[in-house]
């Protein structure tokens, strides 16, 4: 799919892609355990370590609904705010994802279910209140830099998603190699 570029095509991307997301996470054989697949020399990444299981792969999508939604109310606001929350950049960010992980160790997997469902719908939500224009001209809000406002929509929904259904797939793999 290619990437969005209006209101519309960000709408139904995030929402196909998190119903594709969601109807994997159903197939998982023990959805509640650690993921049991094989990290290889190729996988480089932090977070094929990082996540451990399937909630904390939810988690890390709704926490970072959360890192947007705060950014783009406080801004909207008037209040000029960073999208991270200090001490952290875009170089450093990976430390945030593992507090996410730690603060929500005694998150259910199906707590983890119901506050992305939740969160994925205020951004949904969200979306609709912006036209074409405010979400994907560049520097049309002067607190999003050089980029669009839709940029981050887009990595945070359904670029976002696709990278949690690759999780996924590599469990569900996994599963059936395991029989």
């Amino acid at each position: 799919m290619s990437r969005p570029t209006t209101k519309e095509m960000l709408l139904s991307a995030s929402q196909e892609s998190y119903e594709t997301m969601m109807s994997l996470s159903l197939k998982l054989k023990h959805p509640q355990q650690n993921f049991s697949f094989i990290v290889t020399d190729k996988m480089t990444q932090v977070h094929w370590l990082r996540d451990k299981n399937l909630r904390d792969v939810l988690i890390h999508l709704h926490e970072w609904h959360l890192l947007v939604l705060h950014w783009i109310k406080a801004n909207q606001a008037g209040q000029a705010a960073s999208f991270f929350p200090t001490p952290y950049n875009w170089r450093t960010y990976g430390g945030l994802n593992q507090e996410f992980v730690l603060k929500h160790q005694e998150t259910s997997l199906e707590q983890a279910k119901v506050l992305l469902a939740g969160s994925h719908k205020d951004m949904l939500e969200l979306i609709e209140t912006f036209s074409d224009e405010a979400l994907f001209t560049k520097q049309y809000f002067t607190w999003t830099g050089t980029t669009t406002l839709g940029s981050y929509f887009v990595s945070s929904l359904p670029s976002h998603y696709d990278w949690a259904i690759k999780k996924m797939k590599y469990q569900l793999k996994a599963d059936k190699s395991i029989g």
